[in-house]
């Protein structure tokens, strides 16, 4: 398309010289005269070629328009110049008057040049497609019996096995078979420090590996990938229609109608007050370019590429485009607990000493007790004591206590670790201090040797570092804090009063948490945030669902935006990017429409008694600044949005 354009361009600035020689017009101005016989029909001749081949795409365009009963820029261009071609054509061929084949030619020469810095500056802020598609490499070293193999990406299969050496980009979705990097996943994910990546876990195709060589194990290909499902999603994103876009349309219709109208009055006022036919064409020409509405059409699609892009870059994939310009009038943000405010494992926050006071031994001997289980607290105890470097004991005699606990001998001492409610069933006296830990939500096992307490442990579902940033950020912006768990009121108490939350609501069975959603839309608009198949009804329910990326499958099918990062605070910076590209948006429709207040009188020739006249070639121009105005407007988003990031 681009091409095809700047062909016509050429063809018709190549043309325009000899037709601007020729013309009657620009000798006087000059001072010179070249006539001879034929003259005339040669530049009729000339300015045909200009006029059907430099106006061939308008004519397209009109027809186009006129299919689907939407006049617009097409029609305003097609109308104009065929009234001055037909005009300036009667002219040479007996008609009174003066022919301005001139104005004709320069007016295509201006259109066809705006239009080409226009599909530029478009492609510019489009190019979000093309530079994910660049992300991933074409080749990648098979590693097969041994020997490694240069095939193309394309040519990979499930359980493919991959090397990828320092440096290299990351060809596939897969997970690491052998070896350790870290991985540098910001062009990704948005992550500014590298990520370390061991065996069995996940990596993703167009990540950088760095400074590790590992194999990988291809686990998805083709639109499967991670990188080719963002891709889809940005695509349907930018094509997607936004309430703005309509308004857009609507205006562009009716900016349509307006000049076609004002054009025909200008040129009967302009015919009743005595001047010339000539004079009234080039005016009412002059009134339906400057009209175009071609800057408003553009107005909102290229901040749509531009923020969309730009929010899959960060790692905030946008699934519909109504909910996400909706995000700037949030009034409350609701969070799901569980892997969303919280790590979603445990973690020991406490370790009370009773009769053993040595908390490290009470810790090493918990542990090693629950070295067989498998449960999250038996994990959490392990992995504890393995970054304090403690001692494992030997267990003998292990066994479970259905419903209670587990016990065995250490050192030949009969060693317990139970839940408090053992020590109730048992008439055991409970520490004060272990009550107090058991109202802040905390989970609590008691370690015991022949039913005396030894020391305690207090286990939690770790808050996220970043859900504190979150809640203030939001908080700060006037937006309301909410909860809601299916966790008991001590666990939802604890957390919410750790970040600060405005409300919780516990105790919620996972087919109530879209009626509560329903409850506060009441009073405000809602995000729901959530990562599981419990949440997937109030994220459909909310005004804006958000899932966040780790969560299950059916939770990023039924959200609207999806966080790749698992990072609360992207929920702010969602909000704050669609406050940016509301903002440009309005920033465009208003340049877009409002230098037509100035420009359409000017061109109908209000001025004209100061000596003030616009040219249908000046209207052009000035029509094709304004479309390059909002073009280079829209792309400003982009570096507002890092400025603020930094």
């Amino acid at each position: 398309m681009i091409q095809d354009f700047k062909r016509r361009l050429i063809v018709s600035i190549v043309l325009t010289v000899p037709v601007l020689i020729l013309s009657h017009h620009v000798q006087q101005f000059f001072g010179f005269s070249l006539r001879f016989p034929g003259s005339e029909v040669l530049l009729f001749l000339l300015a045909s070629v200009v006029y059907l081949y430099g106006g061939y795409p308008f004519f397209v365009g009109f027809r186009d328009e006129l299919r689907r009963r939407q006049p617009g820029m097409m029609t305003l261009v097609a109308v104009a110049i065929t009234v001055a071609y037909l005009y300036s054509s009667a002219v040479v061929f007996g008609l009174s008057g003066m022919d301005f084949f001139w104005e004709l030619v320069t007016l295509i020469d201006i259109m066809l040049l705006g239009h080409l810095i226009e599909m530029r500056s478009t492609m510019g802020a489009s190019r979000a497609l093309e530079e994910l598609a660049r992300i991933l490499p074409s080749q990648a070293h098979l590693v097969k019996d041994g020997e490694i193999q240069e095939v193309d990406v394309s040519d990979l299969k499930p359980e493919d096995r991959v090397l990828v050496k320092p440096g290299e980009k990351i060809p596939i979705d897969g997970q690491v078979l052998e070896g350790a990097t870290d991985v540098n996943q910001s062009m990704l994910t948005g992550e500014s420090r590298p990520v370390i990546k061991k065996v069995g876990e996940e990596v993703m195709g167009g990540s950088i590996n760095g400074s590790g060589s590992i194999t990988v194990a291809v686990k998805k290909t083709g639109k499967d990938t991670y990188l080719s499902q963002v891709i889809e999603l940005v695509k349907h994103a930018q094509e997607s229609r936004s309430r703005t876009q309509n308004l857009a349309n609507r205006a562009a219709f009716v900016l349509t109608v307006v000049a076609l109208t004002v054009g025909g009055l200008t040129f009967a006022a302009w015919l009743f007050y005595g001047k010339e036919f000539a004079f009234a064409i080039e005016r009412a020409v002059t009134v339906m370019v400057t009209a175009c509405p071609h800057a408003l059409g553009l107005a909102i699609p290229l901040v749509v590429a531009v923020s969309t892009s730009l929010a899959a870059k960060s790692g905030l994939l946008v699934r519909d485009r109504q909910a996400f310009e909706s995000a700037r009038d949030i009034k409350a943000v609701v969070f799901d607990k569980t892997g969303t405010l919280t790590e979603g494992r445990f973690a020991v926050t406490d370790i009370l000493a009773l009769e053993e006071k040595d908390r490290d031994r009470i810790l090493a001997q918990a542990s090693s007790l629950e070295g067989r289980a498998e449960h999250p607290i038996a994990r959490a105890l392990i992995e504890i004591a393995e970054e304090r470097g403690l001692p494992v004991y030997d267990v003998k005699h292990f066994h479970l206590i259905p419903g209670e606990g587990i016990e065995g001998l250490i050192e030949g001492r009969h060693l317990k670790i139970v839940s408090p409610n053992y020590l109730r069933q048992h008439g055991i006296a409970r520490d004060a201090k272990l009550e107090g830990l058991m109202h802040q939500g905390k989970t609590v096992v008691v370690l015991l040797e022949d039913d005396r307490p030894l020391g305690a442990l207090a286990l939690a579902d770790i808050v996220r570092k970043e859900s504190l940033e979150a809640v203030n950020a939001l908080k700060s912006m006037g937006i309301r804090c909410m909860m809601l768990t299916g966790d008991n009121r001590y666990v939802a108490e604890a957390v919410s009063k750790e970040l600060g939350l405005d409300e919780f609501f516990a105790d919620v069975l996972p087919g109530e948490k879209a009626e509560t959603i329903r409850k506060i839309q009441k009073e405000f608009s809602v995000v729901m945030v959530g990562d599981g198949v419990n949440d997937a009804p109030a994220l459909a329910q909310a005004d804006v669902g958000i899932a966040i990326g780790a969560g299950t499958q059916v939770a990023i099918q039924t959200a609207d935006i999806v966080l790749v990062r698992n990072n609360p605070g992207d929920v702010v910076n969602i909000i704050k990017l669609s406050r940016k590209t509301y903002s440009k948006m309005l920033q465009n429709l208003f340049w877009a429409t409002g230098y037509n207040v100035i420009a359409i009188p000017l061109a109908a020739g209000v001025l004209y008694s100061w000596g003030i006249l616009l040219s249908p070639a000046a209207g052009a121009l000035l029509m094709s600044l304004s479309t390059v105005i909002v073009a280079a407007n829209a792309k400003t988003l982009k570096y507002q949005s890092a400025l603020a990031n930094d």
